[in-house]
């Protein structure tokens, strides 16, 4: 038997039901008392997303049983009129019915009530099957490591009045994971932050040794909190396995990011200097503050104020979202480096051409503008969004 025969559509209903909830394939099938591989096949065939409701029948239409007394009214040689009378229907539903199914001869029950549901299928081509041009600037995009939602965005920026040229980034998401829909090749699904060929469905912390003199939060200006200012900074350490480690950069303002290789070793002194010497290549007016969280690399922040003129501001223990703007570049960032991947003999060169990619990317908070279109605009250059 086939890999994905085999589940009742009852049973689908119930993989749907419980995938979403974190069960595994294993848990799925030992509740359904099927096997793991006809579970997992289940949901890769539809690309990890849950199919549309499952097909009904209208009340107008003739049943699987109505269709068994008319057979056998065909047999016993009664009228079409006769066998609508017995079943409260029409005699011209009746007399249709036998003659799209063959004729008094060639009727049969099941095989009418078959092709009766091949002709309520109504299917529809998805949007970028359908248009390939629409398609071509999808795959174009997708190979520059645009996501989906940026995808879409950008489009609706460059072609604010052709709707034909717009798409939902669900869309584009459900053509790369259901490959019957057509419209984007498979190999493209690498180009996903994620890596992943479907959908899937939705630790304790280490204990840090205090810093001296922290400036808390509370205290940066209001200027930071609104992003009305470019010039404030998101910082924190992007780890590797092996200890190995990169410094992340980000503009509250304009989300423009820098990377910064780190030597041998991640201490305080290493870190403020490859920081520094990061910072102070940028203008004057885009250096007024940094927020970092509470790790112990940022010891010596008190010395990189006095030498790059810039006041670290520290987070509160166990808030993230007061870094929001760098713990999302950081997940964008993983697409380059993925976790359990060490980061030793990563160059500044190689920092620098990722940072440049991520900074070409638009983003939904920037109205899909790019990060480095924003920066240009705070220093005062035109910005002319291309397509």
């Amino acid at each position: 038997m086939p890999r994905g025969e085999g589940l009742s559509r009852e049973q689908r209903e119930q993989v749907w039901e419980l995938r979403p909830r974190g069960h595994s394939y294993a848990e799925i099938a030992r509740r359904l008392g099927v096997t793991a591989r006809r579970v997992k096949y289940c949901v890769y065939e539809s690309g990890g997303i849950r199919p549309g409701r499952a097909r009904s029948r209208s009340r107008r239409c003739l049943s699987i049983g109505e269709r068994e007394e008319v057979s056998r009214g065909i047999a016993r040689g009664h009228s079409c009129r006769r066998i609508g009378e017995a079943l409260g229907r029409a005699h011209t539903t009746i007399s249709r019915e036998i003659a799209r199914c063959g004729g008094r001869e060639r009727y049969r029950a099941h095989h009418a009530d078959n092709l009766a549901w091949r002709r309520q299928l109504r299917p529809r081509p998805g949007k970028l099957a359908s248009n390939p041009e629409l398609a071509t600037r999808v795959s174009e995009l997708l190979a520059e490591d645009y996501s989906p939602e940026q995808i879409a965005g950008r489009l609706r920026l460059a072609h604010p009045d052709n709707e034909a040229m717009q798409i939902s980034h669900e869309s584009i998401y459900r053509s790369l994971f259901v490959q019957a829909r057509g419209g984007l090749k498979k190999e493209l699904c690498r180009h996903l932050r994620s890596g992943r060929s479907k959908r899937r469905p939705r630790g304790s912390g280490k204990s840090r040794g205090k810093i001296r003199e922290m400036v808390p939060i509370s205290e940066r200006p209001a200027e930071a909190e609104d992003r009305a200012v470019p010039g404030h900074w998101e910082g924190d350490l992007m780890m590797g396995n092996q200890k190995t480690a990169i410094a992340t950069l980000v503009e509250r303002s304009t989300r423009y990011c820098q990377l910064v290789a780190l030597p041998e070793g991640k201490g305080a002194p290493e870190v403020r200097e490859a920081l520094a010497h990061s910072i102070t290549t940028l203008p004057e007016q885009l250096r007024r503050s940094l927020t970092w969280d509470q790790g112990i690399e940022m010891a010596e922040h008190a010395r990189f104020s006095v030498e790059t003129g810039l006041p670290v501001y520290f987070c509160d223990p166990r808030s993230p979202w007061q870094r929001g703007s760098n713990e999302n570049t950081n997940g964008l960032l993983r697409q380059y480096f993925p976790k359990g991947k060490s980061l030793e003999g990563i160059g500044q060169a190689e920092l620098d051409a990722v940072a440049a990619r991520l900074n070409r990317r638009p983003r939904e908070t920037l109205g899909f503008y790019t990060p480095a279109e924003k920066l240009a605009e705070a220093l005062g250059a035109e910005i002319k969004p291309g397509h």
